[in-house]
């Protein structure tokens, strides 16, 4: 039995690093997004797109990986994802322009939402009932893990190319440092496709094909006989009972006794992508840099917004079935509010001066500095604004960072503190807790149908979000943007404090009498 139990968690962790793949290629355009803006001198709305398009395809692939996998089995499906990682990250840190790279990036996105689909399934279908839950969980973990490793990796390169080590300048790390952000993914991806040889087939899948003999002898594998063909039986059993809920019509989903928890569905896929995580996780540098830290710090604290995403991650994971999922959303949203108004106050205290005696490197002009020297802007706008009437646009985008650092008087730490307890917040509440509830609230025969509509949902207003972000900093602030982010949590909290009951320790079929039974 201990040998079976090393074969399952092995399988487990292979496929796992598909989620490895997904937070890291989601994730490493945040160090990328100050290089190729001035690269490509893009407009707010062209780097927000280079960004967003990843969900965009990734919500494409979500959607047709779970049928394609039916037909040809899940193995093939993975390692279709890890070359589409692999030649996206290579095609990415080649682009010559920006329409190459948003191509890459949207290849990348179909490797990123077939990963973000079949990885979990696969786990879920091959792992012992009893160790179900803590399997599945390692394809959590590795996205979280994923988006830690990027922020680092990132940084790490930028220190390399700041080394002056002989190797690196050769290498190119000193003047194109953002390629090779993005060209390092290629290594894990080549290793996942090759580790996939390692893997068998899906169990439910052979089973769903006919190949029963098969299909018993990859159980047999993660267990003893006797368990294998329970569990053999225990699929059959599923897919008859699947192929029953199939005969559903679409319009099932909009019933009137769904109202309540399509509702409630509905309303957490938006607040985990409108509340800012990915503003977040997808633009860190450029908003620490709007503290005026600098390049390398801000990078640096890039590190720790990982660190404590996978920490507070961990802490969810312990405390989701001890304090249940309504405290976790109260709390965590609470706190997010909370951190956001923060942000908010702490960017909208700020002040913008730049020194008579300022350093400036060659590429600007002095003398047509000279009108915005010693003069005090109220907000980062009017900073942005005033300086870039001044020396250009081009020229404002190239030494922003160097220019802010200069002028900008705010608590640094403050922004830090508030950027962390968001991060913080999210993990322990809406990261984690969204799943948990997709997986309980809807009834059995809807429940597939129902959560591809969340996760859609959910895709959509992050695709808004990651696409819009630059250009709110630019026209809107930090401040006004982090405020309506506090004021979605704050709408959030009270919607669904007064909605969603709680459902730990509850059977499906008594969430499912509670929260539909009443109004059929």
């Amino acid at each position: 039995m201990a040998t079976a139990n090393r074969f399952s968690i092995l399988v487990a962790l292979i496929v796992a690093l598909g989620g490895f793949l997904m937070g890291f290629d989601a994730s490493v355009i945040s160090g990328v997004v100050g290089f190729i803006e001035t690269e490509f001198a893009l407009t707010k709305i062209q780097l927000g797109w280079s960004v967003a398009s990843l969900t965009l395809t990734a919500t494409l692939a979500m959607m047709l990986a779970g049928p394609i996998s039916d037909r040809v089995g899940r193995r093939p499906v993975l390692k279709v994802a890890a070359l589409l990682f692999a030649v996206s990250a290579v095609w990415s840190a080649l682009a010559p322009d920006f329409i190459s790279l948003v191509m890459a990036r949207m290849l990348g996105g179909l490797g990123v939402g077939a990963a973000l689909i079949i990885a979990p399934m696969y786990i879920a279908e091959i792992a012992p009932p009893a160790q179900r839950g803590r399997m599945v969980s390692f394809n959590q973990l590795n996205i979280v893990l994923g988006i830690s490793i990027a922020f680092f990796s990132n940084y790490l390169i930028l220190r390399l190319g700041q080394s002056g080590l002989e190797w690196a300048g050769a290498l190119g790390l000193d003047a194109h440092p953002w390629r090779w952000m993005l060209g390092v993914e290629s290594l894990p991806a080549v290793i996942y496709f090759f580790a996939l040889f390692l893997v068998p087939e899906s169990p439910r899948w052979l089973a769903m094909q006919g190949r029963r003999d098969e299909a018993l002898a990859v159980f047999a594998k993660a267990s003893d006989e006797a368990t294998a063909k329970a569990n053999l039986a225990a699929v059959e059993q599923s897919l008859h009972d699947a192929d029953t809920a199939a005969k559903l019509p679409l319009k099932e989903l909009f019933a009137p006794a769904m109202r309540l928890v399509l509702t409630i569905g509905v309303s957490v896929a938006i607040l985990q992508q409108i509340t800012g995580i990915n503003s977040v996780f997808f633009y860190a540098p450029m908003i620490f840099e709007q503290s005026g830290v600098g390049t390398d710090a801000a990078f640096m604290q890039a590190v720790l917004v990982g660190i404590v995403n996978l920490v507070f991650t961990v802490t969810a994971m312990l405390l989701i079935d001890r304090l249940g999922r309504r405290p976790l959303l109260g709390f965590g949203l609470a706190g997010i509010a909370v951190c956001m108004f923060l942000l908010s106050y702490g960017f909208g205290s700020a002040t913008y001066t730049l020194p008579a005696d300022i350093d400036l490197p060659p590429g600007v002009d002095k003398a047509a500095l000279q009108q915005v020297l010693d003069v005090e802007f109220g907000s980062d706008v009017e900073f942005r604004e005033g300086v870039s009437a001044a020396i250009g646009a081009q020229a404002f985008k190239e030494n922003e960072s160097l220019l802010v650092s200069a002028a900008v008087d705010l608590n640094a730490a403050l922004i830090l503190f508030g950027i962390l307890g968001f991060v913080s917040s999210f993990a322990v509440s809406l990261g984690r807790v969204m799943w948990v509830l997709f997986s309980e609230l809807f009834p059995n025969q809807l429940r597939g149908l129902a959560i591809s509509f969340a996760g859609l949902i959910n895709s959509a207003v992050s695709f808004g979000v990651q696409l819009v972000f630059p250009w709110e900093l630019e026209n809107l602030g930090n401040a006004l943007t982090f405020l309506i982010y506090g004021g979605f949590a704050v709408i959030g909290l009270v919607l669904l404090m007064r909605i969603l009951p709680e459902t730990r320790g509850r059977s499906l079929e008594e969430l499912e009498d509670l929260l539909v039974g009443e109004k059929k």
